[in-house]
């Protein structure tokens, strides 16, 4: 278990069908996702070690899978919904950065070949990086760094944090969740190659961070780069 443990640090731990783990299962992530460290308590002793990693997950819509589909019909109650979607704790979903509802993808689709490749994203990414570090002092990432040193290197403009404020108060959002938003931002301004969060990067990350509609399935993510 300590070698796995060690092997998971940095990297990314992906939970496919993760609505069907224990709900007590998935809230000890809560911990490692918030400070980047696991601890294991024993009648002896209790020892910690780095868990700094990048959790992703995948779920259906519903129990039978095929909620707003346009090609089955969905078989399950209100009721059967909601209870599944509620597996997933309000304090654990607090801690996904991004919230995306995906569609099925036909192998007839035609592909236009206007996607970026791999080694493009990573280069853009690898710029994205260095400029986190250059801006920080030290090799820390936004998803990482300090809320207070994340506004005043990066502060919000009034119209974006007003905003920010409307959509809060609209969804409810948490106070973890705003801060969220305000880091996924940065990112998609650092992406960009924008020295400040631009507004479109401030709505791009409003947009990630909700969940819409339900189709034939929902991925999430917790913690970015």
């Amino acid at each position: 278990m300590y070698k796995f443990l060690s092997n998971q640090y940095h990297g990314v731990l992906f939970l496919d069908e993760i609505a069907e783990f224990t709900k007590k299962t998935l809230d000890m992530l809560r911990q490692p996702l918030e400070s980047g460290k696991v601890s294991i308590s024993r009648t002896q002793a209790t020892v910690t070690y780095p868990a700094s990693f990048i959790l992703i997950g995948a779920m259906n819509p519903c129990p039978c899978g095929y909620a707003g589909s346009n090609s089955h019909c969905c078989t399950c109650t209100s009721k059967q919904i909601i209870a599944y979607q509620n597996k997933l704790s309000g304090p654990l979903r607090d801690r996904f950065d991004i919230n995306l509802s995906l569609l099925p993808v036909h192998l007839k689709t035609v592909q236009t070949g206007s996607e970026e490749s791999s080694s493009t994203i990573r280069k853009r990414v690898e710029e994205a990086r260095k400029r986190q570090y250059e801006r920080y002092g030290r090799e820390i990432c936004n998803s990482r760094v300090s809320y207070d040193t994340l506004v005043k290197t990066s502060p919000l403009l009034s119209d974006q944090y007003r905003t920010l404020q409307q959509f809060s108060n609209k969804k409810n959002w948490s106070n973890r969740t705003q801060i969220k938003v305000i880091r996924l931002a940065r990112t998609i301004s650092d992406l960009e190659g924008s020295i400040g969060i631009t507004d479109q990067s401030m709505w791009e990350a409003v947009k990630l961070n909700s969940l819409v509609e339900r189709k034939a399935g929902t991925g999430i993510k917790a913690n970015g780069i």
